[in-house]
């Protein structure tokens, strides 16, 4: 029996890291892709036997298509595809210029669409899974976040699209949508207030893991969920489930 192949984008850190050991930990072999050079020959040499490193940037078109050629000559499928690169970039919306929106969009929803539309012919021939890595400020609104936010918006949008259209080939498209999570630069940014008042937010009460988000991930790309599809899951502790009631009013 031929062994799935993983193909996850943003995977030299963070939840795309953890997921691609996560596929590892199955069973699966992983092509980790990543724009940066050093982490990614990092990322790749702790993952060790089973996973390949490819250096493209998701947001350039001819960059794409030398990945699928790349990763389709060294593993021969693409059994799935994790749309997880993306860029934090967060500002007022007066300062939010148009170059800092492009480069925000051109990651976060750009490079969603040209992965999925590049791997889709392999995808075809396996009747693969596609899982986009959206955000809960794709699902919320908040401050500072207008290019983020709506970049993450649109994700979840594709991905509806996605699953109406590639339904008939045997392709699955999901969504998943991380509220906070503790990553180190999260835990480097976040004052002691913020995470209090993200814990009070927070039905569960406390930040999300890598592992945790990667858990659901994994889940979408295999047999287990193999009826689901278009489906858009928040692992965020429930804090999209409380909407914009105050915390105080939960007690």
């Amino acid at each position: 029996m031929l062994e799935k192949v993983a193909l996850v984008t943003g995977a030299a850190r963070g939840i795309g890291f953890a997921t691609a050991r996560l596929f590892l930990d199955a069973g699966w072999l992983v092509a980790v892709l990543d724009r940066d050079t050093e982490a990614l020959n990092s990322a790749v040499q702790d993952l060790g036997q089973g996973a390949g490193g490819f250096d493209y940037d998701v947001s350039d078109p001819s960059a794409v298509d030398a990945a699928i050629k790349d990763i389709m000559a060294r593993f021969g499928r693409i059994d799935a595809l994790v749309n997880n690169a993306g860029v934090a970039d967060f500002g007022p919306i007066e300062e939010t210029d148009f170059a800092r929106w492009r480069r925000v969009m051109e990651t976060n929803l750009d490079g969603v669409f040209l992965m999925s539309q590049a791997a889709t012919p392999a995808l075809k021939q396996t009747q693969g899974a596609i899982v986009n890595i959206a955000s809960i400020s794709g699902l919320r609104a908040s401050t500072l976040r207008v290019a983020y936010g709506t970049s993450k918006a649109a994700v979840i949008q594709l991905t509806k699209q996605q699953a109406a259209e590639l339904g008939e080939h045997g392709i699955r498209a999901n969504c998943v949508c991380p509220g906070p999570v503790r990553t180190k630069l999260a835990m480097a940014v976040h004052t002691q207030d913020i995470i209090d008042a993200y814990h009070d937010a927070i039905p569960l009460n406390r930040y999300g893991s890598e592992q945790e988000i990667a858990e659901v991930i994994v889940f979408l790309c295999s047999d287990k969920s193999s009826y689901v599809t278009g489906q858009v899951i928040a692992s965020d502790g429930g804090f999209e489930s409380t909407g914009v009631g105050l915390p105080a009013l939960r007690g």
